[in-house]
């Protein structure tokens, strides 16, 4: 049976205009239509044609093709380049540009914070097509490598050993230059400052700027290539990187909100993450719901205190087998009128001490005593001075928050969740590759978390309602 081969001297009859080379149908129309409609006034970009000076390229081809770059996986300015040249769909969303990779890499560089807040823009798109109901939010942080190695982190003691090598290389340079002009005093002297001086010299300013950076954060190491990275923990083991937040819409699993911070666990990040996300929606959530990272029950309750539900688990609840402890804290009776807890002996114990920074209150048996006679002393607690209890000052919102997420419809909204918010982090990672930031900085990471975010919503528009009926949407009145 013959083969079917190809022939290159084939003469082709094209179509005359680029237009023609995408169907209508075609998804890439989409992200042409998305950024058409952008309030780029709003975003800081510029699209006045009077400016000074050699012409730069249309703004919004050059956003298209890094929001088109970034919802397929190709985020790096060379290889923009490279498909601007050879890959169709690219070639027609910037109507024939061939900008270089310098160009698009400062682009990107330039509009950082623009790029950022996309996202915003495209949460209104998608409230207007009532794709987002905004009724309850799911929250989730997931670690991204920083593009800076770990091995340029230095600690306040690595830094202080490497100032000390560097002051006493210094020091012994200059001694050796002393020693040389003195044996050549009647010569004319051919002895100069080497480049290792110079080199010990900047070492030596280089680490105690470090230093003094240290001291002014209040950080306990610090990256030298990016400053703003920090030590992270992964199931890939401890690397610099940053945690990437976000919020997702239980309706269609759409992004609402995303943010890149520099803490190294999603603890705090509940209620400025929720909020941020009321900020973009325009109004409040009825149920907000995460994982037991986020369990801080004194932030909860503002949320609460707001008619919010809330749905995040305690640490306890957390593990799938607690461990079952005859004279744990849920074994000791709260008696809110006398202000202590009864032990299973019927011992009381009575308010020791608050503390207001922990927000904490501790309660301790009335008589040491006591608790030496008691026949469980030994299981119950080893301390002389008797059994103690630490109650939240929130205690009663903590009460109320667990036996939320006990109840069948906290359970089912919590079953949801996982299956909301992992899955946009899992097309970030495992479908684009998208494991290390390419940007340095804070500001650089939210760009390129900006430009994921939209790329994923338009994809995900277009699965739910098809090209045709987005492009129906974004017509020009």
């Amino acid at each position: 049976m013959p083969f079917i081969y190809g022939n290159r001297r084939q003469a082709l009859l094209f179509p005359p205009y680029l237009e023609d080379y995408i169907s209508a149908d075609d998804p890439v129309r989409v992200y042409d239509a998305f950024v058409e409609q952008l309030a780029f006034a709003s975003l800081g970009i510029s699209l006045a044609t009077d400016q000074v000076g050699a012409p730069p390229y249309d703004p919004k081809a050059m956003l298209k093709l890094l929001v088109y770059g970034y919802a397929y996986g190709i985020r790096s300015s060379r290889k923009l380049e490279q498909a601007v040249h050879h890959n169709l769909s690219f070639i027609w969303l910037v109507g024939g540009l061939k900008p270089d990779f310098k160009t698009i890499a400062e682009f990107r560089r330039g509009h950082r914070e623009a790029l950022a807040d996309i996202l915003g823009q495209c949460v209104r798109v998608c409230l207007k097509l009532n794709l987002i109901a905004g009724n309850t939010l799911f929250v989730d942080g997931t670690k991204i490598s920083a593009n800076a190695s770990r091995h340029k982190n230095l600690s306040a003691e690595k830094a202080a050993q490497l100032l000390a090598g560097a002051e006493a290389r210094i020091q012994a340079i200059l001694a050796e230059a002393e020693a040389c002009d003195q044996a050549e005093a009647d010569q004319e002297s051919l002895v100069h400052l080497p480049e290792e001086l110079r080199q010990a010299k900047s070492r030596q300013a280089k680490m105690q700027a470090v230093i003094k950076e240290l001291e002014a954060q209040g950080e306990k190491s610090l990256n030298l290539t990016d400053r703003d990275c920090r030590m992270m923990t992964t199931r890939r083991g401890t690397v610099t990187g940053y945690n990437l937040q976000a919020v997702v819409d239980d309706q269609n699993g759409l992004l609402v909100h995303t943010e890149v911070v520099d803490a190294a666990t999603d603890r705090g990040q509940f209620v400025p993450q929720i909020e941020a996300a009321h900020e973009a929606l325009g109004g409040k959530c009825k149920t907000a719901c995460g994982d037991s990272g986020y369990a801080d029950t004194s932030a909860l309750k503002t949320l609460e205190d707001q008619g919010i539900t809330v749905i995040v688990p305690s640490q306890e609840q957390a593990r799938h087998r607690p461990q079952e402890n005859p004279f744990g804290k849920d074994k000791f009776v709260y008696d809110g009128k006398r202000e202590g807890y009864i032990c299973p002996q019927g011992h009381f114990l009575r308010y020791r001490k608050t503390d207001r920074k922990l927000r904490q209150i501790t309660y301790q048996i009335t008589s040491a005593v006591l608790c030496r006679e008691c026949p469980h002393f030994g299981v119950c607690t080893q301390s002389e001075q008797g059994r103690s209890i630490v109650r939240l000052v929130d205690e009663a919102t903590k009460e109320v928050l667990a036996a939320r997420f006990a109840s069948a419809e906290g359970q089912a909204v919590y079953q949801r969740r996982q299956a909301r918010v992992e899955h946009p982090f899992g097309h970030l990672k495992q479908d684009l590759g998208m494991r290390t930031f390419l940007l340095r900085g804070l500001k650089g990471v939210a760009a390129e978390a900006g430009l994921w975010a939209v790329g994923f919503n338009l994809k995900r528009m277009i699965t739910l309602v098809g090209t045709p009926e987005l492009l129906r949407a974004w017509q020009p009145a």
